[in-house]
């Protein structure tokens, strides 16, 4: 029997996001995002994932009277990667990364997001980014658009409930795909398009009080369309620019299982599915599914769009799917008397066959290739996984060697089951796979938790949850193992006796 191994050119490794990640939030011309102002919520239940995506005005101006409070904005030191991309970027290197996705805060090209030009300063930093990455010969994957409007847009504008915000993404998008043009092949537009409808602040820079008038469903499709019709512009430009050029859409993996095998948990499911897929539906077809028409005619929707607008999106769909994936959930028709978890800033009925993580979080990696087989079944296009770990609480021990490490054996565990998962998706079933970067492979603040406490990556960041340490980084146990999943292309795991 040949020895089994990934396809050739598979790209191996790891995502960041410049809100969660980068830091130097005041530095080098950025101006305010939305994330700068969202506040840790570690005096309060971690897992009330709907209190904390309801930002209102007061927490705004709260936030922003506070500009040197980085423990209760823990967003605006992130990993402080401002400072140490070169470090950071050689630590990559050294796993032998093919692939490393970013994002490119918006706020640090256009502080303001309606400035006349962009910020000269801000752009210096990514050309030293992408230098780095050229360097170590790393495959740029760029996220236009991570969980970050600027926060200007949200207070003047209403953000992407105005078309006007159309026109501002464009600017940025222009200007950063003009200036990297050549230097990146991958894509991505908007992280998560689907979380509108679950942290519409976050995602869409939608403050709830502000639209105290009006349907608050309606004005979270109203903002998704214009996201669609962006996304949709930002690809013709992309394609004009570079023709070699992908441009993906970024789904959350929401898989789900009905609870018992009774026809009204299995409908549920399949709705509840159909409530994640009805986006990157749109984005691949580039038409709005009849399902998700048929939601806005019963719910009284009056959604605004032209005849231009679904046309843009008509011609310029996306090429490839990426999508998050952390676990999977179950749903009922009654969930009364059901025990539920957390997961991906959601609620869901607790699976009684797996386990789970401190955070409430069910390991799954049979999920992984169920969703790979749904899927690539649903588009027939290229699939990346552009998300996938575990938060585990850490500490650090000195080796054998006198050396400080983290023995996260854990996350060694998750990886090689969601491998293996991925593995016979591509082999036994046919997907094609372009690649796969865990998240994150440099500890991060959690965007769920705003913590630093649940670390994911391959390196660990000296930072706790108040924002106190020194920010050195110390290779896990898992650093040197993942170096040799992707040296051996996966060999090393599929191959074990």
């Amino acid at each position: 029997m040949s020895e089994k191994h990934f396809p050739e050119g598979f790209l191996w490794g790891g995502a960041t996001a410049a809100n969660q990640f980068e830091g130097g939030w005041d530095e080098g011309g950025k101006g305010w995002s939305v994330a700068d102002c969202a506040r840790s919520h570690l005096d309060e239940d971690v897992q009330d994932y709907q209190k904390q995506n309801e930002t209102l005005l007061k927490d705004i101006e709260e936030a922003v009277s506070h500009p040197d409070d980085l423990k209760h904005y823990p967003k605006r030191h992130g990993s402080d990667f401002y400072h140490h991309y070169k470090e950071d970027i050689a630590l990559l290197a050294e796993m032998g990364f093919k692939v490393f996705r970013f994002s490119i805060a918006w706020s640090r090209i256009y502080p303001n997001g309606d400035d006349a030009k962009p910020n000269e300063e801000g752009l210096r930093f990514y050309d030293a980014v992408f230098a780095e990455l050229k360097k170590y010969h790393i495959e740029p994957l760029v996220t236009i658009s991570h969980y970050e409007p600027p926060l200007n847009l949200a207070m003047k504008y209403n953000c992407w409930y105005s078309r006007q915000t159309i026109d501002f993404f464009m600017n940025f998008v222009k200007t950063i795909v003009d200036r990297y043009i050549g230097q990146v092949k991958y894509w991505l537009t908007f992280n998560e398009v689907d979380s509108m409808i679950r942290h519409p602040y976050t995602t869409g820079g939608l403050i709830r009080d502000k639209f105290k008038d009006q349907n608050w469903e309606e004005v979270i499709f109203q903002s998704m369309h214009h996201q669609f019709v962006a996304s949709a512009l930002a690809t013709k430009y992309i394609h004009e620019k570079d023709p070699k050029a992908m441009v993906g859409c970024m789904l959350t993996k929401l898989t789900y299982y009905p609870y018992s095998c009774r026809p009204e948990d299995v409908l549920e499911a399949q709705q509840r599915m159909r409530s994640t897929y009805c986006y990157s539906d749109t984005q691949v077809f580039g038409e709005y599914p009849s399902y998700l028409l048929a939601r806005f005619k019963n719910h009284g929707l009056h959604i605004l769009m032209t005849e231009e607008d679904l046309k843009i999106m008509k011609a310029y769909p996306v090429d490839f799917i990426s999508f998050s994936y952390y676990s999977s959930s179950c749903v009922a028709k009654n969930d009364t008397g059901l025990q539920t978890t957390a997961g991906n800033t959601m609620t869901a009925i607790r699976n009684p066959y797996l386990s789970a993580s401190e955070w409430g979080w069910q390991t799954d990696p049979i999920g992984l290739r169920i969703s790979l087989v749904d899927l690539y079944d649903r588009y027939r296009k290229p699939l990346f996984i552009v998300e996938n770990g575990v938060g585990e609480k850490e500490e650090l021990i000195k080796d054998e060697h006198g050396n400080m490490t983290v023995n996260d054996q854990g996350h060694i565990d998750y990886y090689r089951d969601h491998f293996k998962a991925m593995y016979d998706a591509i082999h036994e079933d046919g997907v094609e796979l372009l690649g796969y970067t865990s998240w994150a492979c440099i500890d991060l603040v959690s965007e769920s938790t705003k913590q630093m406490s649940k670390r994911y990556g391959f390196v660990y960041v000296d930072c706790d949850d108040n924002g106190n340490g020194t920010f050195r980084r110390y290779k896990k146990k898992s650093f040197d193992w993942y170096k040799n999943v992707i040296a051996t292309n996966g060999a090393c795991i599929l191959n074990e006796k």
